[in-house]
């Protein structure tokens, strides 16, 4: 049984990685925006207002609730500095050009090893 297996050129394989790697902080920048604009503020503003009055009405001490609140936004926060961070690139730049020349690396190897025994049988 002799497989045949589609196999995606190198330089494709190449130019995908340059298509993601420029689209992906395109695309966080636009979510970022959204988070971070004065709509979302007001939105934002008013959750923990609503989140904070529905804890005392409930019968949770203020401070408590104070705290509580604190750690609800600071969830958003925290998302948004990774969004940030992610947009900038920090955190995964020097990582992603290490994981594409291995994946490049290792697709010449197989490409070499798959030529090589072409050769060998011809």
């Amino acid at each position: 049984m002799n497989e045949e297996k589609e196999e995606i050129p190198v330089e494709e394989i190449k130019e995908l990685l340059k298509a993601v790697s420029t689209e992906i902080p395109t695309l966080v920048k636009s979510v970022i925006g959204s988070v971070f604009s004065e709509e979302a503020g007001r939105n934002m503003g008013k959750a923990a207002g609503a989140f904070y009055k529905e804890l005392v009405d409930s019968g949770i001490p203020q401070d408590v609730a104070v705290k509580m609140t604190e750690k609800y936004m600071s969830v958003f926060t925290n998302l948004g500095e990774l969004l940030k961070g992610i947009g900038k690139g920090k955190g995964f730049k020097g990582k992603e050009s290490e994981v594409e020349k291995e994946i490049e690396r290792r697709i010449k190897e197989k490409l070499a090893e798959k030529h090589g025994r072409e050769e060998e049988t011809e």
